[in-house]
């Protein structure tokens, strides 16, 4: 239930850092208990009169104070001078935050008490009680309130055969695989500001995720995609005009491959999209443009070696773009035919996860720094230096921070390479310390100048104990464009793996690393480089975490969700083109030659990464006599969202990189975690 809105002020949030600080002990340092209760801002949406931005904020639960299970979702407001209101908050899960037009309420979605699916909840901006508008048979995905605010556009998933659940209950409860996918469907209700009237259904072929309305309230952009396949989600997901009175497609946009987000602009004539180049290019993050009734795409900034994330239309004639430069972030504008490009705030601020502008041409940015996680900013109009209005973590005042900077270094072929360097906690000048290599997924991903500190990532965990950490942005990462993104297709775990390694020869020969205690860690793409740092490039590591991660790349086609996507923009082969280049790339054909002791980890519900590549590696290290360990996470997927699976992921991450870093080594640490906090 919605709390009575209270106001925190600038001032009492720096009485409570005091407080904090007084209570804090002598040497406040970063433990896995730290990390499991820091706050995270998750989406903002500014008022369209651009003086608040509503957010959703990202509470963890706390192991052993509260119910295990993943992070609560709160509804809070914040003021253009730091004011904050909590509105709905506690054990709640609130998504989709979104102003009605008129900026007098709030909409999200979320399932209280008595509801049978997510529905659609309005609360008024002065903070009274929310109220339930809309309902659907199945949990509503998305919404979005129409310019005029008199219709109200959702997503939902088509509804089981209700006989379903009777044979459930009697034991049929097989399930025919990826035949019986339910697919999502967008329908379009009446609205008097009160109550939604009875929903029309659009009936277009594919699964509908996106939705967003013309300025006029004519017609709807959606994406659709063939199937409820996650392989087709990604791929094939293509931008259709509908129109919701006649309920079809009107036109459907070639966009190729990947696609975020799709925006009409404010004279309704032309759709922009952040898309991808071509069906092989990793990563959506082009700017392009297209005429709303049709027509090929025009990419506005061929030649910006940078990948864009976010938009707004300023006016008719030029969009606000927000992009990843490399292991920054930067805000620019350009005119809807390419030309004018400009910045609007430079790289070297906050590192920026989202935008949202209001139409004065106030910014409302979801950041953060090396020094706090995601908070809300403003960049008020013709600014170019963002304000931070939040501060959900007070207590981050009192810990001893780590020096964090951007190091640059040379691979072997001459390509010019960077990544984030976590220096160790009360580092000496000529002392050599261990080293962690973090390494990103995807690689479709990249490592940025902000807060690296997570559950996974070992960020001011290891710092404190005495680690350098180091993030490297190996070739196939995000943030320098397509050509770069692009480098490492076609060549699994080469030069890509390559990179790793020269990274950590660098930090070897500026004198900041021991060369004998280097560890290797990563999640999904991370994991196949951990699996390959710990087989293939034993002798360089001497300890492994590998997380949700590959081990045989001709088994991982066969058994993941995105097969297909795998293909398009990463193998650019199958493996029956090349059977024993795919197993030569893969760790389990190096396991004879490992010495490097590994710790696996996995979620038992994975379908990106099958659990079963894990065990795979775990059962050839096992037979060949070498140091392994595997820790399954029940009902956990392609990473953990649990309170207790993350604090035993960290706990374990640090037990073994020290154990085998800085400790005795030899056989493997105590199975049982002691998880009392110290």
């Amino acid at each position: 239930m919605p709390r009575v809105p209270r106001l925190t002020s600038p001032l009492l949030s720096i009485a409570l850092t005091l407080v904090f600080a007084a209570g804090a002990l002598a040497q406040d340092t970063f433990t896995p208990h730290h990390v499991a209760k820091i706050r995270t801002v998750a989406q903002v949406a500014i008022s369209p009169d651009g003086t608040e931005v509503a957010y959703v904020l990202a509470v963890l639960r706390i192991p052993f104070q509260d119910d295990d299970g993943p992070a609560w979702t709160e509804l809070h407001v914040v003021r253009a001078d730091g004011q904050s209101r909590a509105y709905v908050t506690g054990a709640v899960n609130v998504a989709n935050v979104r102003w009605s037009p008129d900026g007098k309420s709030l909409g999200f979605l979320t399932r209280r008490t008595g509801d049978t699916t997510r529905s659609l909840y309005v609360v008024p901006r002065d903070g009274a009680e929310a109220r339930k508008v809309l309902a659907h048979t199945t949990d509503i995905v998305s919404y979005e309130f129409s310019p005029d605010g008199r219709q109200i556009a959702f997503v939902a998933r088509d509804a089981a055969r209700p006989e379903r659940a009777e044979l459930v209950r009697r034991g049929f409860s097989q399930d025919v695989f990826e035949e019986n996918l339910l697919l999502q469907r967008v329908w379009v209700a009446p609205f008097d500001g009160t109550t939604a009237g009875t929903p029309r259904v659009i009936n277009a072929p594919g699964h509908a995720t996106t939705i967003t309305w013309n300025p006029a309230g004519s017609r709807l952009a959606v994406l659709y995609a063939p199937t409820a396949l996650v392989d087709d989600d990604l791929m094939e997901k293509k931008v259709h005009v509908v129109d919701p009175t006649m309920g079809e497609p009107m036109t459907k946009f070639n966009n190729p491959g990947k696609i975020g987000q799709v925006a009409w602009s404010p004279d309704g004539t032309t759709l922009a999209m952040v898309s991808a180049a071509d069906i092989n290019d990793p990563s959506e993050g082009r700017l392009m443009v297209a005429p709303a009734t049709g027509g090929a795409l025009r990419d506005l900034m061929p030649a910006y070696n940078a990948h864009v994330r976010g938009f707004a239309w300023r006016d008719a004639n030029t969009v606000v773009y927000m992009a990843e430069e490399g292991v920054t972030s930067a805000i620019g504008e350009v005119r809807r035919d390419g030309t004018a490009p400009r910045t609007v705030m430079p790289t070297g601020g906050p590192v920026i996860v989202a935008m949202d502008r209001a139409a004065n041409g106030t910014v409302a940015l979801l950041a953060h720094t090396p020094s706090h996680p995601a908070e809300v900013y403003l960049l008020d109009s013709g600014g170019a230096t963002p304000r931070r209005l939040t501060n959900n973590n007070p207590w981050l005042a009192t810990m001893k921070m780590a020096k964090q900077e951007v190091v640059r270094f040379k691979a072997r072929d001459g390509l010019d390479l960077e990544g984030v360097l976590v220096r160790p906690l009360d580092e000496v000048a000529g002392q050599r310390y261990p080293l962690i290599l973090n390494v990103h997924g995807g690689p479709e991903a990249r490592d940025a100048h902000g807060w690296v500190t997570s559950y996974s990532n070992a960020g001011q965990m290891a710092a404190a104990q005495g680690f350098a950490v180091f993030y490297p942005n190996y070739r196939g990462s995000t943030g320098r464009g397509v050509a770069f993104s692009k480098l490492g297709q076609g060549e699994p775990a080469g030069k890509e793996f390559d990179d790793l390694v020269d990274a950590v020869d660098h930090l070897i020969n500026i004198g900041l690393v021991d060369r004998a205690k280097v560890g290797i860690t990563g999640g999904s793409y991370g994991g196949y480089a951990s699996a390959w740092g710990a087989t293939y490039y034993s002798e360089r590591f001497a300890a492994s975490v590998m997380f949700v991660g590959i081990s045989n790349k001709v088994s991982k086609v066969g058994t993941t969700d995105i097969s297909n996507e795998e293909f398009h923009v990463h193998a650019l082969k199958r493996p029956w083109d090349d059977w024993q280049f795919m197993l030569d790339r893969s760790p389990v054909t190096h396991v004879a030659k490992s010495k490097t002791p590994t710790l696996i980890l996995h979620g038992t519900a994975d379908p990106r990464v099958h659990p079963t590549q894990s065990l795979e590696l775990y059962r050839h290290m096992k037979l060949h006599g070498k140091t392994v360990r595997l820790v399954w996470y029940p009902g956990e997927g392609h990473g953990n969202a649990r309170a207790a699976s993350r604090l035993d992921y960290s706990l374990r991450l640090m037990q073994w990189m020290t154990h085998y870093l800085k400790g005795p080594g030899g056989a493997p640490p105590p199975a049982d975690i002691d998880y009392r906090e110290r």
